[in-house]
């Protein structure tokens, strides 16, 4: 097998770089990137919108019919219009984060949107980021990676980047809700999050970006060489 056809599943708790180190591996390898999470972002940025509670699971059921959502790819990078708008960066708040783990604790919601995850998987050629990629999505795939750090080193991480867009948000925010989100994501009933049971565990304290990708692509190459 070629490492451009490979089936890559990076699943972790919020503010391991999974989308960063993701899209790294993506750019070394020619493989499609697949952002999972920015779906149930999407999902939970409708919702909000809408007025419909991040807890109210029959009001988010009965909405979901009027959710309509596109991927797109432009210079290999995924876009993701909602009711046909780009939402860029919409997405990336601690709102967005918080409907996005409330909302995918629903199997409605999850059953909503596999599809749409497992046929961009089937062709091969991408690495897919989330929480369940591993174990829901792409069950097969060849490479499997559960990326985690410290919630502390998780938090810092995150306020980084909220800083770097100019969102106004204290590292106390950041860190209470990475918290709060661990514990709502291995805590709920649809796929929880998980390491798959022969996924490579991978701790990236003091890690770069860099470093976490080639760690990533090594483990490609040496699947390649030894089924070759």
């Amino acid at each position: 097998m070629k490492l451009e056809k490979l089936r890559v599943a990076l699943d972790g708790p919020g503010g391991a770089g999974k989308s960063t180190v993701a899209k790294a591996v993506a750019a070394k390898t020619g493989l499609i990137y697949v952002d999972t999470g920015s779906l149930y972002r999407t999902v939970g940025l409708y919702m909000a919108r809408h007025g419909i509670d991040a807890y109210d699971v029959e009001g988010i059921i009965a909405a979901l019919p009027q959710v309509d959502i596109k991927l797109t790819y432009e210079d290999g990078k995924q876009c993701v219009s909602l009711c046909g708008e780009q939402i860029g960066d919409k997405i990336r708040t601690e709102e967005a984060s918080y409907y996005a783990s409330a909302v995918s604790k629903i199997p409605e919601v999850r059953a909503f949107l596999l599809d749409m995850q497992r046929s961009l998987g089937d062709a091969g050629g991408v690495i897919m980021d989330g929480r369940d990629i591993g174990t829901v999505i792409m069950p097969d795939a060849e490479i499997k990676v559960f990326m985690t750090a410290t919630v502390e080193e998780r938090a810092r991480r995150r306020f980084r980047e909220q800083q770097e867009k100019g969102i106004d948000v204290t590292f106390e925010d950041v860190l209470s809700s990475i918290i709060a989100r661990d514990k709502q994501d291995s805590e709920r009933e649809a796929a929880p999050l998980k390491a798959a049971d022969d996924a490579i565990i991978f701790v990236n304290d003091g890690h770069t970006v860099e470093t976490s990708a080639e760690h990533i692509i090594g483990l490609m190459q040496e699947y390649v060489a030894k089924n070759s």
